[in-house]
Parts: C-alpha cells; sequence; structure tokens
C-alpha cells in the first residue's frame, strides 16, 4: 500500500481513540470503534485479498466517528432506527472525506470512499456488496453473542434473516466456517429454514 495508506489508516484509528466506549482484548481496554476498524480490515483482507485501495479504507473507516451520534438521540423505533443509520452515513462519509483531503488523496478516490460509506448500490455495485460481505461477517463473528444475549430469539432471527438477505453465497459460506456457540447455530438454522421457506 501507499505512504497515503498508511497516512490514512493511522489518522482513522487515532480519531476513533477519542470513542469514550471501550472494550477488553487481551487484558487491554481498547476504543470499540478502534477495535471494530481492526476487525473489518482483517476480515477483507481474509475475504478479499485483492481489494483495491479505495476499499481498504472504506472498510477501515467504516464506523469512524459512530459515537459522536449515540442512538438515543433518535426516537427507539424502527423509523427513528432508520433516521439514525442514514444520518451515520453521512456522519462517517464526510470525516472520511476530510481525513482523505488532509492526506493528500485524489478526488476519485475520495468520491469511490464515500460512495461506498454510503451504501449506495447496495445490491448491483459489487464493490458495495464485498463492503457489505465483510460488515455481515465481522458482525457474526464479533457481534452477534452479544446482540444475542439482550434480545429475544424472534428478534435475533429477524436480524440474522436480514444479515442474510444482504450476503453473497460466498459470504455465507464463509460465515458457516465462524465458530459460535450452540445457541447461536441453531437461530442461524431457524432463520436460514425460515428464509427457505419464504422463497
Amino acid at each position: 500500500m501507499t505512504d497515503q495508506f498508511e497516512k490514512a489508516i493511522t489518522t482513522f484509528d487515532a480519531y476513533n481513540l477519542n470513542d469514550p466506549h471501550l472494550e477488553e482484548v487481551e487484558g487491554k481496554l481498547v476504543s470499540k470503534e478502534g477495535l471494530y476498524a481492526q476487525r473489518m480490515s482483517a476480515r477483507l483482507d481474509d475475504f478479499y485479498p485483492g481489494a483495491p485501495e479505495y476499499l481498504k479504507l472504506a472498510a477501515h473507516c467504516q464506523h469512524i466517528g459512530r459515537w459522536e451520534i449515540p442512538r438515543e438521540s433518535y426516537t427507539m423505533d424502527k423509523k427513528g432506527y432508520l433516521q439514525w443509520r442514514n444520518v451515520l452515513k453521512t456522519h462517517h462519509a464526510k470525516l472520511a472525506e476530510q481525513i482523505l483531503i488532509s492526506c493528500r488523496y485524489d478526488e476519485a478516490t475520495i468520491e469511490k470512499v464515500k460512495f461506498l460509506l454510503l451504501k449506495k448500490e447496495l445490491f448491483t455495485n459489487p464493490d458495495t456488496k464485498v463492503l457489505e460481505d465483510v460488515i455481515c461477517l465481522v458482525f457474526i463473528e464479533h457481534y452477534l453473542e452479544e446482540f444475542a444475549e439482550k434480545h429475544e430469539p424472534p428478534k435475533v432471527i429477524d436480524i440474522l434473516q436480514k444479515t442474510l438477505k444482504k450476503m453473497s453465497p460466498r459470504a455465507i459460506d464463509e460465515a458457516a466456517k465462524i465458530p459460535v456457540s450452540e445457541r447461536i447455530k441453531v437461530l442461524i438454522h431457524q432463520a436460514l429454514q425460515s428464509r427457505s421457506a419464504a422463497k
């Protein structure tokens, strides 16, 4: 990767150090969104080793500054959730643009990163689809267990169905290789059954 890329990744990570939410990893407390960025990059490298630079940048800054717009800023219903998600996408794209400009990236690369962060052409653009696959795989590997502990099975199954709907067949195959608890295996199986029955 280029010196620009290394500088951008370092700047993304430095920004995410401001995240007040911490997670413990191997006995150390790290910023939640900084950890998420590392997990996104690692999964992208594994899932799509030949990813272009702009896709690697988008994966790493997928949640940059996420804590700055808390979920509680919007009503705790579906409408509020969708509003929050849309505002977040724009927020991430603006922050990424500012950092990439400071790293002297060309306009074409910056626009590609923003395009991906805004989730444009989710089901038709190959790059957006890869990024979404990576997002779903990271969710299943690192966050699904915690989510399932906080919600009743029907809610978890519903989220899994929506997640699977966004994933490519290859990503679903990769998800099957992720080690999960027996409880999660059952919920995924139920989600897959419901998905098949709905077709």
